[in-house]
């Protein structure tokens, strides 16, 4: 298994040559630095810490700047840690990059959802709405809070009930790659992955057995042109 961070930066549509269209998320998946390796037997597991996008040296305290400093990078504005048997050849320093994956891998996408501010049960949860009509004046509450005479004194914890929502992690699973660029420092993903424009997420390889026919995915058309505008 194999993990980057990147950022949502939205969605857009790209075409194959045969005229097969993609509805794709673009991740911006900038080089993920290596900035401590964790190992089983000082940490107790094995991960990498990585850092993503480059922080102003005057916004660095005296701690950040000490680990940044043993560590021989730069100062960046994210710390993640990342998993995965085929990155145990990173050492400090080394940079990840968008070529770690390639086009028609399965991934995980891990972000946080949108928050959406305080929320009823039907919106929140999904309960029926009540009836509207014949004198009915009962329309979007949360209903009974009995549980069968077990301990009616309280609300039994994990109640369905309003209260904030969204704005927790989310991940959506078995998405497909449609391009990865290194380059140009992003990936295409095929279909939506969580949260808003501009928010952190991490890109997986897929955890669960994939079954079925594997969909194959095109190559793109490239709108790049060596001509030069009025020659």
């Amino acid at each position: 298994m194999k993990q980057i961070v990147g950022r949502k930066m939205g969605m857009t549509e790209v075409f194959a040559a045969d005229g097969t269209m993609y509805a794709v998320t673009v991740v911006e998946v900038l080089p993920n630095v290596v900035t401590q390796v964790k190992t089983v037997e000082k940490d107790g597991y094995a991960a990498l810490q990585v850092g993503f996008e480059e922080k102003k040296e005057s916004k660095v305290n005296s701690a950040e700047r000490g680990h940044f400093a043993k560590a021989g990078v730069k100062a960046t504005k994210v710390l993640a840690e990342v998993k995965g048997d085929e990155l145990a050849g990173y050492k400090v320093g080394d940079a990840i990059t968008a070529d770690i994956f390639k086009a028609g891998d399965v991934v995980d996408v891990t972000g946080t959802s949108k928050g959406r501010g305080y929320a009823g049960t039907i919106k929140r949860w999904g309960h029926k709405i009540g009836p509207k009509g014949h004198g009915s004046g009962y329309h979007r509450g949360q209903g009974s809070f009995a549980n069968n005479g077990r301990n009616n004194a309280r609300v039994i914890p994990g109640k369905k009930m309003s209260g904030h929502h969204g704005n927790l992690s989310a991940t959506i699973l078995n998405l497909k790659v449609v391009e990865s660029n290194a380059e140009k420092n992003y990936i295409l993903i095929k279909g939506a992955v969580p949260g808003p424009k501009k928010s952190l997420v991490t890109i997986r390889s897929a955890v669960k057995a994939q079954l079925g026919q594997p969909e194959v995915i095109k190559e793109l058309v490239s709108y790049e042109t060596n001509e030069v505008k009025g020659e």
